[in-house]
């Protein structure tokens, strides 16, 4: 029997967290100002949502909209007053002028997290060559998970290139795990999972009122039957 599939939802406050816990969330990414298309959100936001709920949360890194770094050694402090709060886990990702990965943002970042584990997030689907970011980025401590759709405009489009970036998992740079976010829906989740896909990122799909709404613990719930492969018929 194959494992469990993650379920990471994304949660800007403690009522967010309360519902996707509730649902059956295996792991929350905590943002703010999803207009930004989620940034870092303040300290006492992470600290409120830790206290409430127990499950793994990953923190973005991110001060400004867009992919590029901006100032490395605010985000570096961002990090470290995170990490000083109980932060142990992280998202981030910067790409440089060019489009290719900004390396040596994300070593001196990474540097900072001394070990944690973190998800390297969408600026995946942005860049011109994505075998070679892996390439780059291979090795680099903490680097467990990739969240992506596949494409910039989301899994539809992405499709083919998650299917074939899951048929080579364990291969250098593609050791980590495949999340797969960005305008995902519960039909995708049966083909993807059918090619080993076991993980499964969710923002606006758990929230049927927009982002301006809050998390729902049973659209949540709807999401981990599908990713657990429970037919319709047979939920609660």
């Amino acid at each position: 029997m194959s494992k469990r599939a993650v379920l990471e939802v994304i949660a800007l406050d403690v009522e967010d967290a309360v519902a996707a816990q509730a649902g059956g969330a295996d792991r929350l990414e905590l943002v703010t100002d999803m207009a930004a298309d989620g940034l870092t959100p303040p300290i006492a936001a992470f600290t409120g949502i830790r206290s409430a709920v127990d499950l793994s949360l990953r923190v973005m890194l991110r001060l400004t909209d867009g992919f590029a770094a901006g100032d490395v050694e605010s985000l570096v402090r961002v990090a470290d007053g995170l990490r000083a709060a109980g932060a142990d886990e992280f998202v981030l990702g910067f790409l440089d002028a060019e489009g290719g990965v900004d390396l040596a943002a994300v070593e001196r970042v990474v540097a900072e997290l001394d070990g944690c584990r973190w998800t390297f997030h969408r600026a995946l689907d942005h860049v011109g060559d994505r075998d070679a970011l892996r390439k780059q980025l291979d090795g680099l401590p903490g680097l467990d998970t990739y969240l992506t759709a596949g494409s910039p405009d989301g899994v539809d489009a992405g499709l083919p290139t998650l299917l074939a970036e899951a048929a080579r998992h364990g291969e250098q740079g593609y050791e980590q795990q495949l999340l797969v976010g960005g305008g995902l829906r519960l039909d995708h989740v049966p083909l993807l999972r059918s090619a080993g896909v076991d993980a499964f990122h969710i923002g606006g799909a758990a929230r049927p009122g927009g982002w301006t709404a809050p998390v729902s613990a049973q659209t949540v719930a709807r999401w981990r039957r599908t990713v657990d492969g429970i037919p319709a018929d047979q939920a609660l």
